[in-house]
Protein backbone atom coordinates (compact mmCIF):
# COMPACT_ATOMS: atom_id res chain seq x y z
CA UNK A 1 0.00 0.00 0.00
CA UNK A 2 2.85 2.05 0.78
CA UNK A 3 4.53 1.53 -2.31
CA UNK A 4 0.73 2.41 -4.62
CA UNK A 5 0.28 5.55 -2.38
CA UNK A 6 4.09 7.40 -3.11
CA UNK A 7 3.22 6.62 -6.91
CA UNK A 8 0.06 8.57 -6.89
CA UNK A 9 1.50 11.61 -4.81
CA UNK A 10 4.73 11.36 -7.44
CA UNK A 11 2.70 10.68 -10.49
CA UNK A 12 3.80 13.91 -12.11
CA UNK A 13 7.64 13.01 -11.56
CA UNK A 14 7.55 9.24 -12.54
CA UNK A 15 7.84 7.57 -16.01
CA UNK A 16 5.72 4.33 -16.15
CA UNK A 17 8.79 2.42 -17.03
CA UNK A 18 10.06 3.56 -13.52
CA UNK A 19 6.86 2.58 -12.01
CA UNK A 20 7.10 -0.85 -13.26
CA UNK A 21 10.51 -1.02 -12.19
CA UNK A 22 9.38 -0.29 -8.78
CA UNK A 23 6.44 -2.39 -8.63
CA UNK A 24 8.98 -5.40 -10.00
CA UNK A 25 7.54 -5.22 -13.23
CA UNK A 26 10.86 -5.22 -15.13
CA UNK A 27 10.46 -4.05 -18.90
CA UNK A 28 12.63 -6.99 -20.12
CA UNK A 29 9.97 -9.64 -18.78
CA UNK A 30 7.14 -7.48 -20.61
CA UNK A 31 8.62 -7.63 -23.45
CA UNK A 32 8.78 -11.60 -24.29
CA UNK A 33 5.46 -12.13 -26.14
CA UNK A 34 3.36 -14.77 -24.75
CA UNK A 35 5.79 -15.40 -22.02
CA UNK A 36 7.51 -17.92 -23.40
CA UNK A 37 10.06 -18.18 -26.02
CA UNK A 38 9.36 -20.60 -29.02
CA UNK A 39 12.29 -21.99 -31.03
CA UNK A 40 11.01 -24.32 -34.57
CA UNK A 41 13.54 -26.76 -35.05
CA UNK A 42 13.03 -27.97 -38.89
CA UNK A 43 15.02 -30.52 -41.06
CA UNK A 44 14.83 -34.03 -42.72
CA UNK A 45 13.83 -35.79 -39.91
CA UNK A 46 13.26 -39.47 -41.93
CA UNK A 47 14.54 -38.78 -45.39
CA UNK A 48 18.26 -38.73 -47.29
CA UNK A 49 19.28 -36.01 -44.53
CA UNK A 50 18.00 -37.40 -41.53
CA UNK A 51 21.67 -38.50 -39.83
CA UNK A 52 23.20 -35.25 -40.75
CA UNK A 53 21.03 -33.22 -38.79
CA UNK A 54 17.69 -34.23 -37.92
CA UNK A 55 17.29 -35.72 -35.28
CA UNK A 56 20.22 -35.41 -34.00
CA UNK A 57 20.26 -30.85 -34.61
CA UNK A 58 16.92 -31.39 -31.97
CA UNK A 59 18.77 -32.89 -29.33
CA UNK A 60 21.38 -30.54 -29.68
CA UNK A 61 19.23 -27.74 -29.66
CA UNK A 62 18.14 -29.06 -26.35
CA UNK A 63 21.42 -29.55 -24.81
CA UNK A 64 21.85 -25.73 -25.52
CA UNK A 65 18.53 -24.67 -23.84
CA UNK A 66 19.19 -27.02 -20.73
CA UNK A 67 22.89 -25.60 -20.45
CA UNK A 68 21.56 -21.93 -20.99
CA UNK A 69 19.53 -22.85 -17.83
CA UNK A 70 16.06 -23.99 -19.35
CA UNK A 71 14.18 -20.12 -19.12
CA UNK A 72 14.93 -16.98 -20.18
CA UNK A 73 14.44 -13.61 -18.14
CA UNK A 74 12.73 -16.29 -16.35
CA UNK A 75 10.12 -17.67 -19.30
CA UNK A 76 9.90 -20.86 -20.31
CA UNK A 77 11.60 -21.99 -23.95
CA UNK A 78 9.68 -24.44 -26.23
CA UNK A 79 10.77 -26.33 -28.65
CA UNK A 80 8.59 -27.33 -31.80
CA UNK A 81 10.09 -29.93 -34.46
CA UNK A 82 9.07 -30.67 -37.90
CA UNK A 83 9.93 -33.05 -40.31
CA UNK A 84 10.45 -30.99 -43.67
CA UNK A 85 10.78 -34.36 -45.90
CA UNK A 86 12.96 -31.67 -47.80
CA UNK A 87 9.95 -30.89 -49.85
CA UNK A 88 9.78 -27.08 -50.10
CA UNK A 89 5.68 -27.07 -50.17
CA UNK A 90 6.63 -28.59 -47.13
CA UNK A 91 8.43 -26.87 -44.98
CA UNK A 92 7.28 -23.71 -45.89
CA UNK A 93 3.79 -24.55 -44.55
CA UNK A 94 4.73 -25.95 -42.01
CA UNK A 95 7.00 -22.31 -41.19
CA UNK A 96 4.34 -20.33 -41.79
CA UNK A 97 1.95 -22.08 -39.61
CA UNK A 98 4.29 -21.91 -36.60
CA UNK A 99 4.75 -18.23 -36.99
CA UNK A 100 1.21 -17.00 -37.57
CA UNK A 101 -0.68 -19.95 -35.44
CA UNK A 102 2.11 -21.25 -32.80
CA UNK A 103 3.61 -17.91 -32.40
CA UNK A 104 6.88 -19.19 -32.92
CA UNK A 105 9.75 -16.55 -32.10
CA UNK A 106 12.68 -18.31 -33.78
CA UNK A 107 12.87 -20.88 -36.64
CA UNK A 108 15.60 -23.17 -36.63
CA UNK A 109 16.47 -24.57 -39.66
CA UNK A 110 18.96 -27.37 -41.69
CA UNK A 111 17.56 -28.47 -45.30
CA UNK A 112 17.63 -27.98 -48.46
CA UNK A 113 18.55 -24.61 -49.98
CA UNK A 114 14.65 -24.68 -51.77
CA UNK A 115 13.10 -24.96 -48.75
CA UNK A 116 15.65 -22.29 -46.49
CA UNK A 117 15.20 -19.85 -49.59
CA UNK A 118 11.62 -19.96 -49.02
CA UNK A 119 11.22 -19.80 -45.05
CA UNK A 120 13.87 -16.61 -45.19
CA UNK A 121 11.72 -14.51 -47.11
CA UNK A 122 8.39 -15.58 -44.69
CA UNK A 123 11.41 -14.93 -42.18
CA UNK A 124 12.36 -11.56 -43.76
CA UNK A 125 8.77 -10.33 -44.16
CA UNK A 126 7.16 -11.39 -40.44
CA UNK A 127 10.77 -9.53 -38.77
CA UNK A 128 11.56 -13.19 -37.47
CA UNK A 129 15.35 -14.73 -37.05
CA UNK A 130 16.10 -17.14 -39.08
CA UNK A 131 18.94 -19.63 -38.14
CA UNK A 132 20.47 -21.85 -40.60
CA UNK A 133 22.55 -24.56 -39.41
CA UNK A 134 22.83 -27.30 -42.27
CA UNK A 135 21.67 -25.13 -45.46
CA UNK A 136 24.69 -23.94 -46.57
CA UNK A 137 24.09 -22.24 -50.23
CA UNK A 138 25.91 -19.52 -50.52
CA UNK A 139 23.21 -17.01 -52.09
CA UNK A 140 21.24 -17.04 -48.34
CA UNK A 141 24.12 -14.56 -46.86
CA UNK A 142 24.64 -13.30 -50.40
CA UNK A 143 21.94 -12.07 -53.39
CA UNK A 144 19.48 -13.22 -51.54
CA UNK A 145 20.14 -12.16 -47.60
CA UNK A 146 17.77 -11.40 -45.07
CA UNK A 147 18.59 -9.15 -42.03
CA UNK A 148 16.61 -11.77 -40.07
CA UNK A 149 19.49 -14.53 -41.30
CA UNK A 150 22.24 -15.60 -39.35
CA UNK A 151 24.29 -18.56 -41.15
CA UNK A 152 26.29 -20.57 -38.03
CA UNK A 153 28.08 -23.04 -40.19
CA UNK A 154 29.56 -22.69 -43.45
CA UNK A 155 28.37 -21.84 -47.06
CA UNK A 156 29.02 -23.03 -50.60
CA UNK A 157 31.63 -20.69 -51.49
CA UNK A 158 33.78 -21.27 -48.32
CA UNK A 159 33.60 -25.50 -49.07
CA UNK A 160 34.25 -25.20 -52.71
CA UNK A 161 36.85 -22.21 -51.92
CA UNK A 162 39.11 -24.50 -49.43
CA UNK A 163 38.36 -27.72 -51.07
CA UNK A 164 39.85 -26.54 -54.59
CA UNK A 165 42.73 -24.72 -53.68
CA UNK A 166 44.00 -28.03 -51.87
CA UNK A 167 43.57 -29.77 -54.67
CA UNK A 168 45.14 -27.51 -57.10
CA UNK A 169 48.21 -27.23 -54.17
CA UNK A 170 48.65 -30.87 -54.93
CA UNK A 171 49.14 -30.35 -58.90
CA UNK A 172 45.16 -31.13 -59.57
CA UNK A 173 44.59 -29.61 -62.60
CA UNK A 174 41.38 -31.28 -64.64
CA UNK A 175 37.82 -31.92 -62.95
CA UNK A 176 34.93 -34.05 -63.35
CA UNK A 177 31.41 -33.54 -61.03
CA UNK A 178 29.05 -35.27 -60.12
CA UNK A 179 26.31 -34.04 -58.84
CA UNK A 180 23.09 -33.76 -56.84
CA UNK A 181 20.46 -31.68 -58.71
CA UNK A 182 18.96 -29.12 -56.35
CA UNK A 183 20.03 -25.94 -55.12
CA UNK A 184 22.69 -27.05 -53.39
CA UNK A 185 24.48 -29.12 -55.55
CA UNK A 186 24.38 -26.56 -58.62
CA UNK A 187 25.55 -23.40 -55.73
CA UNK A 188 28.47 -25.69 -55.13
CA UNK A 189 29.97 -27.02 -58.58
CA UNK A 190 29.51 -22.92 -60.17
CA UNK A 191 31.12 -21.75 -57.05
CA UNK A 192 34.17 -24.46 -57.47
CA UNK A 193 34.15 -24.26 -61.40
CA UNK A 194 34.55 -20.69 -60.56
CA UNK A 195 37.77 -21.51 -58.16
CA UNK A 196 38.92 -24.31 -60.75
CA UNK A 197 39.08 -22.12 -63.57
CA UNK A 198 40.53 -19.00 -61.67
CA UNK A 199 43.44 -21.24 -60.13
CA UNK A 200 44.49 -22.35 -63.85
CA UNK A 201 42.88 -25.95 -63.50
CA UNK A 202 39.83 -26.89 -66.34
CA UNK A 203 36.31 -28.89 -65.83
CA UNK A 204 36.24 -31.67 -67.87
CA UNK A 205 32.63 -32.61 -67.79
CA UNK A 206 29.62 -32.69 -65.30
CA UNK A 207 26.60 -34.85 -64.69
CA UNK A 208 23.63 -34.38 -62.05
CA UNK A 209 21.59 -37.06 -60.11
CA UNK A 210 18.43 -37.11 -58.44
CA UNK A 211 17.97 -36.96 -54.88
CA UNK A 212 17.93 -40.00 -53.23
CA UNK A 213 19.77 -42.11 -55.83
CA UNK A 214 20.90 -45.68 -55.25
CA UNK A 215 23.04 -46.53 -58.18
CA UNK A 216 25.64 -44.31 -59.40
CA UNK A 217 27.31 -46.56 -61.64
CA UNK A 218 26.73 -44.49 -65.01
CA UNK A 219 27.67 -41.63 -63.51
CA UNK A 220 31.25 -42.86 -62.28
CA UNK A 221 31.87 -44.60 -65.11
CA UNK A 222 31.53 -41.13 -67.39
CA UNK A 223 33.40 -39.25 -64.80
CA UNK A 224 36.20 -42.73 -65.22
CA UNK A 225 35.49 -41.98 -69.15
CA UNK A 226 36.39 -38.11 -68.80
CA UNK A 227 40.11 -38.66 -67.95
CA UNK A 228 39.76 -35.65 -65.39
CA UNK A 229 42.55 -36.03 -63.11
CA UNK A 230 39.81 -35.87 -59.80
CA UNK A 231 36.23 -36.44 -59.42
CA UNK A 232 34.52 -34.60 -57.36
CA UNK A 233 31.01 -35.54 -55.27
CA UNK A 234 28.79 -32.95 -54.49
CA UNK A 235 26.00 -34.61 -52.64
CA UNK A 236 25.25 -35.64 -49.06
CA UNK A 237 23.72 -38.31 -46.49
CA UNK A 238 23.17 -41.73 -48.31
CA UNK A 239 23.65 -40.47 -51.75
CA UNK A 240 27.50 -39.85 -50.74
CA UNK A 241 27.61 -42.98 -48.77
CA UNK A 242 25.80 -44.91 -52.06
CA UNK A 243 28.66 -42.98 -54.17
CA UNK A 244 31.54 -43.48 -52.65
CA UNK A 245 30.78 -47.29 -51.91
CA UNK A 246 30.61 -47.46 -55.55
CA UNK A 247 33.41 -45.76 -56.28
CA UNK A 248 35.65 -48.03 -54.26
CA UNK A 249 34.50 -51.10 -56.17
CA UNK A 250 34.74 -49.30 -58.93
CA UNK A 251 38.72 -48.94 -57.77
CA UNK A 252 38.45 -45.24 -59.22
CA UNK A 253 41.44 -43.78 -56.44
CA UNK A 254 43.50 -47.23 -57.84
CA UNK A 255 43.04 -46.40 -61.39
CA UNK A 256 44.99 -42.97 -60.81
CA UNK A 257 42.07 -40.14 -60.48
CA UNK A 258 41.75 -38.71 -57.39
CA UNK A 259 38.35 -38.79 -55.47
CA UNK A 260 37.08 -35.68 -53.19
CA UNK A 261 33.99 -34.27 -51.61
CA UNK A 262 33.12 -31.03 -50.53
CA UNK A 263 30.75 -30.58 -46.99
CA UNK A 264 31.42 -34.30 -46.20
CA UNK A 265 29.40 -34.80 -42.83
CA UNK A 266 31.16 -37.02 -40.60
CA UNK A 267 28.37 -39.59 -39.76
CA UNK A 268 28.86 -40.71 -43.83
CA UNK A 269 32.48 -41.67 -43.62
CA UNK A 270 30.89 -43.80 -40.17
CA UNK A 271 28.34 -45.34 -42.56
CA UNK A 272 30.99 -46.56 -45.35
CA UNK A 273 33.71 -47.26 -42.91
CA UNK A 274 37.44 -46.63 -43.56
CA UNK A 275 38.09 -49.46 -45.85
CA UNK A 276 36.16 -47.33 -48.62
CA UNK A 277 37.32 -43.27 -47.09
CA UNK A 278 40.39 -43.89 -46.29
CA UNK A 279 42.61 -40.91 -47.70
CA UNK A 280 39.43 -38.37 -48.75
CA UNK A 281 40.19 -35.22 -47.83
CA UNK A 282 37.28 -32.72 -46.49
CA UNK A 283 37.02 -29.52 -45.64
CA UNK A 284 34.97 -28.98 -42.08
CA UNK A 285 34.08 -26.28 -39.66
CA UNK A 286 33.79 -28.73 -36.98
CA UNK A 287 35.18 -32.36 -35.48
CA UNK A 288 34.31 -33.66 -32.36
CA UNK A 289 37.87 -34.73 -31.25
CA UNK A 290 39.73 -31.47 -32.08
CA UNK A 291 40.29 -30.51 -28.42
CA UNK A 292 39.41 -30.79 -25.05
CA UNK A 293 35.71 -28.75 -25.38
CA UNK A 294 35.03 -30.05 -28.43
CA UNK A 295 35.41 -33.99 -26.70
CA UNK A 296 33.60 -33.34 -23.66
CA UNK A 297 30.48 -31.95 -25.72
CA UNK A 298 30.67 -34.83 -28.12
CA UNK A 299 30.91 -37.37 -24.83
CA UNK A 300 27.50 -35.83 -23.55
CA UNK A 301 25.89 -35.67 -26.81
CA UNK A 302 26.70 -39.53 -27.68
CA UNK A 303 25.28 -40.24 -24.11
CA UNK A 304 21.69 -39.23 -25.46
CA UNK A 305 22.44 -40.50 -29.25
CA UNK A 306 22.74 -43.70 -28.65
CA UNK A 307 26.81 -43.46 -29.04
CA UNK A 308 26.44 -41.96 -32.17
CA UNK A 309 28.93 -38.57 -32.71
CA UNK A 310 27.45 -35.26 -33.96
CA UNK A 311 28.45 -33.94 -37.36
CA UNK A 312 29.31 -30.06 -38.10
CA UNK A 313 25.24 -29.68 -38.26
CA UNK A 314 24.66 -30.70 -34.81
CA UNK A 315 27.27 -28.29 -33.55
CA UNK A 316 25.87 -25.72 -35.76
CA UNK A 317 22.36 -26.21 -33.97
CA UNK A 318 23.83 -25.78 -30.62
CA UNK A 319 25.85 -22.80 -31.67
CA UNK A 320 22.57 -21.15 -33.08
CA UNK A 321 20.37 -22.09 -29.99
CA UNK A 322 23.04 -20.88 -27.24
CA UNK A 323 23.79 -17.73 -29.14
CA UNK A 324 20.01 -16.57 -29.67
CA UNK A 325 18.84 -17.50 -26.08
CA UNK A 326 22.34 -15.26 -25.03
CA UNK A 327 20.86 -12.78 -27.07
CA UNK A 328 17.42 -12.77 -26.04
CA UNK A 329 18.50 -12.24 -22.39
CA UNK A 330 21.17 -9.86 -23.01
CA UNK A 331 18.64 -7.56 -24.88
CA UNK A 332 15.23 -8.08 -22.69
CA UNK A 333 13.54 -8.92 -25.50
CA UNK A 334 12.67 -11.61 -27.71
CA UNK A 335 11.58 -8.72 -31.07
CA UNK A 336 13.25 -10.81 -33.78
CA UNK A 337 14.99 -7.06 -35.21
CA UNK A 338 16.68 -6.51 -31.55
CA UNK A 339 17.78 -9.91 -31.19
CA UNK A 340 19.58 -10.07 -34.53
CA UNK A 341 21.09 -6.97 -34.10
CA UNK A 342 22.32 -8.17 -30.04
CA UNK A 343 23.51 -11.46 -31.84
CA UNK A 344 25.58 -9.65 -34.89
CA UNK A 345 26.97 -7.54 -32.42
CA UNK A 346 28.64 -10.22 -29.80
CA UNK A 347 31.05 -12.58 -30.40
CA UNK A 348 30.07 -16.22 -30.05
CA UNK A 349 31.97 -18.30 -27.68
CA UNK A 350 31.06 -21.87 -27.05
CA UNK A 351 32.75 -25.64 -27.17
CA UNK A 352 33.41 -24.87 -30.69
CA UNK A 353 33.91 -21.42 -31.52
CA UNK A 354 35.84 -19.07 -29.65
CA UNK A 355 35.61 -15.06 -30.16
CA UNK A 356 33.86 -15.43 -33.60
CA UNK A 357 32.06 -12.68 -34.61
CA UNK A 358 29.02 -13.00 -37.06
CA UNK A 359 29.54 -10.73 -40.14
CA UNK A 360 27.24 -7.93 -41.02
CA UNK A 361 25.74 -10.41 -44.04
CA UNK A 362 24.54 -13.00 -41.61
CA UNK A 363 27.77 -15.21 -41.74
CA UNK A 364 29.17 -16.93 -38.97
CA UNK A 365 33.47 -16.31 -39.52
CA UNK A 366 34.20 -19.22 -38.27
CA UNK A 367 37.71 -21.62 -39.39
CA UNK A 368 37.32 -23.98 -40.84
CA UNK A 369 39.75 -27.31 -40.34
CA UNK A 370 41.51 -29.18 -43.09
CA UNK A 371 41.31 -32.79 -42.26
CA UNK A 372 42.04 -36.22 -43.90
CA UNK A 373 40.19 -39.80 -43.38
CA UNK A 374 42.64 -41.76 -41.83
CA UNK A 375 43.40 -45.62 -42.71
CA UNK A 376 42.48 -48.34 -40.60
CA UNK A 377 46.13 -49.00 -39.38
CA UNK A 378 45.85 -45.17 -38.21
CA UNK A 379 42.30 -45.26 -36.17
CA UNK A 380 42.46 -46.39 -32.30
CA UNK A 381 38.26 -46.95 -32.35
CA UNK A 382 35.38 -46.67 -34.51
CA UNK A 383 35.13 -42.65 -34.06
CA UNK A 384 38.71 -41.88 -34.40
CA UNK A 385 38.40 -40.95 -38.28
CA UNK A 386 40.05 -37.63 -38.80
CA UNK A 387 43.88 -36.43 -39.04
CA UNK A 388 43.43 -32.63 -38.69
CA UNK A 389 45.90 -31.13 -40.87
CA UNK A 390 45.45 -27.66 -40.67
CA UNK A 391 43.06 -24.82 -39.67
CA UNK A 392 42.22 -22.67 -41.89
CA UNK A 393 41.52 -18.65 -40.79
CA UNK A 394 37.80 -17.48 -41.79
CA UNK A 395 39.33 -14.94 -43.66
CA UNK A 396 40.91 -16.83 -46.18
CA UNK A 397 37.69 -19.02 -46.61
CA UNK A 398 34.99 -16.93 -46.74
CA UNK A 399 33.84 -14.69 -49.85
CA UNK A 400 34.36 -11.15 -49.16
CA UNK A 401 31.50 -8.92 -47.78
CA UNK A 402 31.87 -6.72 -50.82
CA UNK A 403 31.63 -9.68 -53.75
CA UNK A 404 27.99 -10.95 -52.26
CA UNK A 405 25.48 -9.02 -53.47
CA UNK A 406 23.85 -8.30 -50.37
CA UNK A 407 21.32 -5.50 -50.79
CA UNK A 408 20.81 -4.34 -46.92
CA UNK A 409 24.45 -4.46 -47.00
CA UNK A 410 25.19 -2.27 -49.76
CA UNK A 411 22.39 -0.08 -49.14
CA UNK A 412 24.33 1.10 -46.22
Amino acid sequence: MYVINWLRSHSRNITVTGAMALLGLGTAQAQISDNVIRIGVMADQTGTYSANGGPGSTLAARMAIEDFGGKVLGKNIEVLVADDQNKPSVGINIAREWVESNKVDAILGGSASSIAFGIQTLMKDKKKPYLLAGTLSADLTGKSCSPMTIQFITDTYALAHSGVVSLLRQGIKTFYFITVDYAFGKALQEAATGFIEGGGGKVMGSVKHPLGTADFSSYLLQAQASGANAIIVVNGGQDLTNALKQAAEYRVTKKGQALTVFGMTINSVSAMGLDVAQGLQITTPFYWDRDNDSRAFAKRFMARNSGTIPTFIHAGAYSATLHYLKAVQAAGTDDGPTVVAKMKATPMNDFSMKNVRIREDGQTLRPMYSVQVKNPAESKDKNDLYIVKAELPAEQVYRPLADGGCDFVKAK
